[in-house]
């Protein structure tokens, strides 16, 4: 990174930082709930909504974060954002009670949202138009890493420390990121001004995204629309939505100016976002319940499966910032990157009971390759058809859809395995007879087993059913989870042909890069 200078140098790193702890709390509560439940007297239940209220902060502020940074200025919105979620990670770790946690969680969440689509925006000013391929590629590393360890990390830090340490460790970072983003960070040159306030675009956005989040992020605990809550929620969600489109389309000044989905490039690119979120955000979340539940790995070695994929992108992402400073056709780029995602996911749509470590090693490199692929030149394509006015408005609305796409992907994949594992469950099942001689056999070897442990006969035969029970339980499982994988692998597939509609420039940086780069 010679060719940067030391200024330039700082900020990657800074905004890469600023980018990490985001992130990484989107999923380094989840090894943490059960500590926080019994240390603050809640139930399980109730402090998953810690994840909930992160989510949804999240899932609100980015869409707005262009007009928040050119109402107050977009080095003092983001300077402010680092701010309020570093003191925000400290009201966490000083939590008394699980709503306390929740509220703080929900700030922190707001705090957080900013700092994608700034750090973004922050890069394309800085950079020259030769550099910054490569610099969005290797800040990309910080969005790519920051969700996979974040498991490991909490992990770790439960086993050393205490649950409130993984808010503290925000701290020491946020300060330096505050810091030199003070001393390094400029004011863009042509920045924007917003002086209306669309007040009723910000209530109708806040309804409609915050009641949306909760009903996917709560609504597999709750059998969905069983629970009146969720009900209530999700008919909010759909009127204030539509609501907020009609709003935002018909006045001058919206919060979030949806016109610029006229592009078709955008529009394709921010579903294709959408998708990539899903896989990204579905595949971290079930092979860690795999790994756990069916192969009894400790959440260290679960966490361990992701560090090479990371080790890969590390690697391969400025090569890809490169291939784009180079010309190299974005299509093609996203194209293979889908391609290969869903050989990822063919291979663990494979394993089965005996699986090993090692056999998650090359997909896991696939699946690091894949997304490397599909995220910088999806961002660059998703910019490429705008004026240069609309360019932040586009970055913004991108980002949104990645984290709607995981929540999404995350309470879609649930309630897939639970349909699949009672289908399963039945399937099994009935293949069972009193006198199926594989039945008769299996269930023998059992009792003979309880009553070499010192059970007695009576007792081996009630044994050996549920043993019996617990294999089927393990079976319809397995068969379930290798369902979700084909799932995944299948939708990816399906994303190529979507790619070859796109308009826009085949050949990637500069038209693309340039109008970045003179809309801020």
């Amino acid at each position: 990174m010679s060719e940067f200078g030391l200024r330039k140098i700082i900020i990657i790193f800074t905004v890469i930082a600023a980018a990490i702890i985001e992130l990484i709390d989107t999923s380094i509560v989840n090894v943490a709930l059960s500590d926080m439940s019994g240390n603050l007297g809640a139930t399980l239940e109730d402090a998953a909504w810690v994840v909930t209220a992160y989510a949804i902060g999240n899932v609100i502020i980015i869409p707005m974060t262009s007009f928040l940074a050119a109402r107050f200025g977009r080095r003092n919105y983001y300077i402010s954002s680092i701010l309020l979620f570093t003191a925000a990670s400290v009201a966490c770790g000083q939590a008394h009670t699980i709503w306390e946690l929740v509220a703080f969680r929900f700030v922190q969440g707001i705090g957080g949202g900013a700092l994608l689509s700034t750090s973004q925006a922050i890069l394309f000013e800085t950079f020259s138009l030769a550099q910054r391929g490569l610099a969005a590629a290797i800040f990309s590393i910080g969005v790519f890493v920051g969700p996979t360890l974040g498991p490991t990390l909490g992990g770790w830090i439960i086993d050393t420390y205490s649950w409130r340490w993984i808010f503290y460790i925000n701290v020491p970072i946020g300060i330096g990121a505050a810091l030199l983003s003070y001393a390094y960070v400029k004011e863009p040159a042509h920045a924007r001004s917003a002086e209306h306030i669309d007040w009723m675009g910000i209530t109708l956005l806040v309804a409609g995204l915050g009641a949306l989040q909760t009903v996917l992020e709560r609504g597999e605990t709750e059998d969905w629309f069983s629970a009146r809550y969720i009900v209530v929620l999700a008919v909010t969600a759909a009127v204030s939505l539509v609501g907020f489109i009609f709003w935002e389309t018909s006045i001058k000044h919206p919060v979030v100016d949806l016109r610029v989905l006229r592009s078709r490039t955008l529009a394709t690119a921010a579903t294709l976002t959408f998708i990539m979120g899903f896989a990204l955000f579905a595949t971290v979340f079930i092979v860690p319940i795999f790994a756990q539940r069916l192969l009894n790995f400790t959440a260290l070695q679960t966490g361990m499966l992701f560090l090479p994929g990371a080790g890969v992108a590390v690697v391969f992402l400025p090569m890809i910032g490169r291939m784009i400073m180079k010309g190299f056709p974005l299509q093609l780029m996203v194209m293979s990157g889908f391609v290969i995602v869903a050989l990822f996911a063919y291979l663990l749509s494979r394993l089965n009971l005996e699986t090993g470590a090692d056999d998650f090693f090359w997909p896991v490199i696939l699946r690091a390759v894949g997304l490397s692929l599909i995220a910088v030149p999806l961002t660059q394509l998703a910019v490429s058809g705008l004026p240069q006015r609309d360019i932040p408005q586009g970055i913004a609305l991108n980002n949104m859809m990645r984290q709607l796409g995981g929540a999404f992907g995350i309470a879609f994949i649930n309630t897939y395995l639970d349909h699949r594992v009672a289908a399963h469950r039945l399937d099994l099942v009935s293949r069972l007879a009193p006198g199926d001689p594989a039945t008769t056999t299996r269930i023998a070897l059992f009792t003979r087993g309880m009553l070499a442990h010192g059970s007695s006969p009576w007792e081996a035969s009630r044994q050996a059913l549920g043993a019996l029970e617990l294999t089927i339980q393990r079976q319809a499982s397995l068969l379930s989870y290798l369902d979700a994988y084909r799932l995944v692998a299948t939708i990816a597939v399906c994303c190529v042909p979507l790619i070859l509609v796109m308009g826009g420039r085949r050949r990637a940086a500069p038209a693309a890069i340039k109008a970045v780069a003179e809309s801020h």
